[in-house]
Order: C-alpha cells, then structure tokens, then sequence
C-alpha cells in the first residue's frame, strides 16, 4: 500500500518553460505518447487491485451471493480526540478494516473489549470465550460494554464460517452493538516472513509471534474511540462473574491515588485481562507495530508500561480471566496454563464499615465476611435480637445479596433474616440506620436473593443480619456479597 512505497518529486516544467516549442506533429506524437503511457499505467493499476484485493478474491473463490451476505462492511474507524495524535491526525496510520458483523454503537461505551482470532489446529475456542463474556456479565453491564473480534486469518473460506456461527450464536448482541466483528486484509501488513530471528526463535516463531503483534495493533487501533477504558483478552479464555463491575470499582480506586497507572491487570497470565486507557490507545497500537518483529506482545506491553512512567506492575487479585484453551494458537502444541489466582465467582462488594453486638472469637472481625477472602467473621453465643451490620459509604441500589453461614455444617445461622436500611445514624462506637425493612429470611444457613431493585428501587445505606432465636452454637458468617447496580461517573 502508500504506506510502503517511497515518495518522489518531480521538477515543475514552469522553470523552463521557454525552452520547449513543439511542431503540431510533434505535439500529436507527444499526446499519443501520453496516452499510451496514461493506458499502460491504469491496465498494471487493475491488474495490482485484482491482485491485492482480498474482496475479489473472495468473490472469485466462492460464490458471490454467500460473500457478500457474510463478508460485508463499512471502513469507518470510531475516533476518540482523547489522544494528542488523534486530534491532529499525527503520526498516520494507514489501515483499512472490513466491519464483517454488528453494528457499531452510536455512543462511547466505558469499556470495550478486544479479541483477537486466528484457525487453529486443533480445536476453537471463540465461542465459549464470547458465551462467557456475555454470559457472566448482567444486561446492565452489557449496555456498558462493546466486545470487537478481529478474525486475523488470511483463509477467506475460515472466516466466513465463522461469521456464520457468530451470527448464529449472538444475533441479538450484533444487532444491539455490543458484539463486533472485523478482519484486515492481508495488503495491510508489512512483511511477515524473512524477519531476523531475534532470542534465536525459530523462522515459524518469529513469523507467528510477529503477526500477532500486528493483529493486537490493528485490534487496539481500531477500538481506541469505542470506550472510555480498553481491555485485552485472548479468545481462549473464561470470564469471572460481572468483571465489568469488578474493573470499573478498580478503576476508581485508581483514579482516586495521585500516581498515574497506564495498564493494569486482570490476571497473570500473557496478555489476558490488562486494562488501558482509550487515550493511551494511539501510542500502544504504533508501538506494537514499530517493533512488531522485535519480541512477543507480552514483553512489548511490559516495556510500553514502563515507557508510559508506570513502573510497578498493578496486579489485582483473584484474578477476572482463567486460560481455558487446551492446545495453543502456535501449531496446535499442548498448553495446560492456568491462573492459579483466577475465581469465578467474584463479587466486588462496595466500600462499607461493618459492626456487630456479637462477641468475636479471636481476630475474626466482622468486616472480613464482607471483603473479599478467605477471612470470615466468628461469633459468641448468638442471641435473638443481635446482628451484623453493613453500613454503606455511599447510598447504594443493591440488585442482590449472598450470605453463607457456617463452616463444615457447624455454627450455622439456625434463625435470622435479613434487613435494608436508610437514613445513617453514628454514635460513638458505631453507625447504623433509623428505619430498617426485612427482605427475606434464611434458609438451611443461607440467604439470597437477586433482582432485589425491582421491589427495592430506592437507594439503601445499610444491611443488617439480624438473628431471630437464640441459639446454643456460636455462629460464623462465612461471606457477606452484593451486586450492585451499575453507574459510570461523568468524565
């Protein structure tokens, strides 16, 4: 493409003018010169464009009727003005995408989440990391986030089947703009092959480990106007439970430090689960692609973190994403990683102080049923009428509640119910509310309840667990967890 053919000038004929006069005859030979030239240029330009062209070839291979149903698009790139090489179109970036699915959104979204995809070998993977990602987050989080799959396989006849079988599986996603397919034809990229074999890698490493490099450039370049945060996966992975929630509560604990962060991470593992800003998106994408036959992605990342001041690694545990794929991208071989930090269920309960009547047992405090943990809380001989209580930081819509009690079947809640409250009161020693209202009660030990906000709409401060008999065991509340429902600030 013009990116990669050098640039040349030609001297103006103005300078010396005066020392041309052409005959009549002369003139129509020069003209019929000029013609010819003008014909041979526009015959070897059809001929480059046939080609080159990855969209007539894709005609010719198949029937045209079932490409252009399943390979259509538009070449628009969403563009955020959030970055300084956006605003002035600094630092061109030459690249054209096909939009092969979806619909794109009409508005930024807080986060969008980008894949990356290729034929493997030996099984797929892609949708069971898209059912994953939809189907751990709520609908709430699905109106907050756009999801783009780049299919980066040059096999035409791959990607058609694919985009079949997304469309199959996710109509309703494509069509409401949270699900994103693209591709970038092969004419885009620089050369692949042939490249110095850096850390003595392999010709068919260095050649796998180098597009990859270009295809997360091309995936994060495009995205950079999609959301207000970006976030990296692989398309082998499994998602834990309302991530979304989870990141955007890291991000404003960030956000509420002094230091600047430009990546932080979900999770251990490659480049699974790291989270960047849309302004920074720019500079990332150019930097994967200037040193794309340098080193694998993970390494570059490493360097464009520190590049961008960030020193530390900012690690949160338990980690969001678990690598669920069997055999790798890379010529099929056997790949058994997996995140040892990595639950499923994780639930980001908000900022909150917890008291209790209770007497505790030794160093377990009531605040570690409600952070996240292994920690638990342990309580002397429970009495009817005494209780735990959460009292919120800020106001909060609770769409559901978990609490497990117990341990191995011993020191259960055998009577308790639990209680929403407004209207904060402190003391002293304590806080709590004025006006309390039950929600539910427990049941063999447990109490939940989901899509509280539908009977509950109006903000609560409080949460009690409320013990209603006596009883002869102590009592050990094991987790305290709520969702929440979703709202993103105001930049």
């Amino acid at each position: 493409m013009d990116a990669w053919f050098s640039s040349f000038t030609v001297p103006s004929a103005n300078s010396s003018f005066g020392l041309f006069s052409f005959t009549v005859a002369e003139m129509r030979i020069h003209s019929k010169k000029k013609n010819i030239v003008v014909a041979v240029l526009l015959v070897i330009g059809g001929l480059y464009f046939i080609n080159h062209s990855d969209f007539l070839l894709a005609v010719f291979a198949r029937s045209p009727e079932i490409v252009l149903n399943e390979l259509t698009w538009q070449a628009d790139r969403p563009v955020s003005m959030e970055s300084w090489i956006d605003q002035a179109d600094y630092l061109s970036f030459n690249v054209s995408y096909q939009l092969l699915a979806g619909v794109l959104p009409t508005q930024q979204k807080y986060l969008s989440v980008g894949l990356s995809s290729v034929k493997r070998k030996k099984g797929s993977y892609l949708v069971p990391t898209l059912k994953s990602i939809f189907s751990q987050s709520s609908p709430e989080e699905h109106s907050f986030m756009v999801v783009v799959v780049l299919l980066a396989d040059f096999d035409v006849s791959w990607r058609v089947d694919t985009v079949k079988e997304i469309k199959s599986a996710f109509a309703s996603e494509l069509e409401k703009g949270h699900l994103l397919v693209i591709h970038v034809p092969q004419d885009w990229y620089p050369p692949i092959t042939g490249l110095k074999r850096n850390f003595n890698d392999a010709p068919e490493r260095v050649t796998f480990r180098s597009k990859q490099n270009l295809d997360y450039s091309f995936l994060i370049h495009y995205c950079a106007g999609l959301g207000r945060y970006y976030l990296q996966l692989e398309d082998d992975v499994f998602s834990a439970k309302n991530f979304l929630t989870t990141i955007k509560k890291r991000v404003e604990e960030q956000e509420g430090k002094k230091f600047t962060w430009a990546t932080l991470e979900f999770s251990a593992l490659g480049y699974i689960g790291k989270l960047y800003k849309s302004a920074h998106l720019p500079l990332l994408a150019r930097f994967l692609f200037i040193f794309y036959q340098e080193m694998p992605c993970d390494w570059l990342m490493t360097h464009f973190r520190e590049v961008m001041t960030q020193k530390e690694t900012i690690l949160f545990k338990p980690s969001l994403f678990q690598h669920m794929g069997t055999f790798s991208s890379f010529q099929g071989t056997y790949n058994k990683l997996k995140d040892k930090d990595f639950e499923e269920d994780v639930y980001t309960n908000p900022s909150a102080e917890v008291y209790s009547d209770m007497s505790t047992y030794q160093k377990h405090f009531p605040k570690l049923a409600w952070d996240a943990g292994e920690g638990f809380f342990w309580g002397r001989t429970p009495e009817k009428g005494n209780c735990l209580t959460v009292v919120f930081t800020e106001p909060t819509v609770v769409t559901g509640i978990f609490v497990e009690t117990g341990s191995g079947g011993k020191d259960i809640l055998e009577s308790g119910e639990v209680e929403m409250g407004h209207n904060v009161v402190a003391t002293d020693k304590e806080k709590s509310c004025t006006e309390f209202e039950s929600v539910g009660t427990f049941e063999n030990g447990k109490f939940k309840m989901q899509e509280m906000d539908k009977k509950y709409s109006s903000a609560s401060s409080c949460l009690k667990i409320k013990v209603t008999a006596t009883q002869k065991d102590w009592l050990i509340i094991t987790k305290i967890r709520i969702t929440t429902k979703l709202t993103v600030p105001h930049q």
